[in-house]
């Protein structure tokens, strides 16, 4: 296996809505900076005003780290335009990897070919843009063979609208992580539903995001064949 820092995706996405003050959250992301050179993990995951912030930050510590960042974020409720938009504007601010959240409420009302749609058009903004796409469905929210369903979607819309070489470029993630779950449970990587998006991923890769918290988690994970773990708990999973 190699590097298990190179599966991590450090992700700090929290807003003044959640108590921070601004000047809090800009100590946050340069404390999830600091922490993802120090680590050499291969990503921060961040909100898109701090994407350009981040770059330069990484830049002068002439670190690998790549940028990534949140479209239509948390709910994926927004519309294509919207989805273009904020791709657009992450773009520009020079973000390495784009994980938008599907509109998974339009899914379940049966929108099947508006939902179509808005992966092969945000999907195609990515990857001519060179940057890597990864699609967010939120498992907390839905049934079993929901996420079947909207996993296979996903890839046949990659498969048939795509070249072979552009499919390890987008990835099908798990949750936002701010889906409410009772007690604190895992909101989208338990076993169960990873297993379910592998299954009907292939051939695009997963991304494990919401209830990662410790190396052996992590660990399992990997094990199940993801390719990236999104998760606030990088230092104790790695330390």
């Amino acid at each position: 296996m190699k590097n298990l820092a190179q599966y991590i995706d450090a992700t700090f996405l929290k807003t003044q809505a959640d108590g921070f003050t601004s000047e809090q959250l800009l100590q946050k992301v340069d404390q999830l900076i600091e922490e993802a050179h120090q680590w050499q993990v291969k990503l921060v995951m961040i909100r898109p005003e701090y994407v350009l912030y981040a770059k330069k930050k990484l830049q002068e510590l002439s670190s690998k780290v790549a940028v990534g960042t949140v479209i239509d974020f948390p709910l994926g409720n927004g519309g294509i335009e919207r989805k273009i938009q904020e791709a657009h504007f992450a773009i520009q601010q020079q973000a390495d990897e784009l994980d938008f959240v599907i509109d998974y409420r339009a899914f379940q009302m049966g929108a099947i070919d508006r939902v179509r749609e808005e992966v092969f058009v945000c999907t195609q903004v990515a990857l001519q843009h060179n940057k890597i796409a990864k699609w967010i469905i939120e498992t907390a929210a839905l049934s079993d063979r929901e996420i079947i369903c909207l996993t296979s979607l996903i890839k046949n819309v990659v498969i048939s609208k795509f070249s072979e070489n552009d499919y390890e470029r987008v990835f099908i993630k798990s949750s936002t992580g701010f889906y409410p779950t009772e007690a604190g449970t895992p909101n989208g990587a338990t076993m169960h539903n990873i297993t379910m998006m592998l299954e009907n991923a292939t051939p695009l890769p997963v991304k494990a995001a919401g209830g990662v918290r410790t190396k052996e988690e992590a660990l399992q994970m990997i094990s199940l064949g993801v390719k990236r773990i999104g998760t606030s708990s990088h230092v104790s999973i790695l330390k």
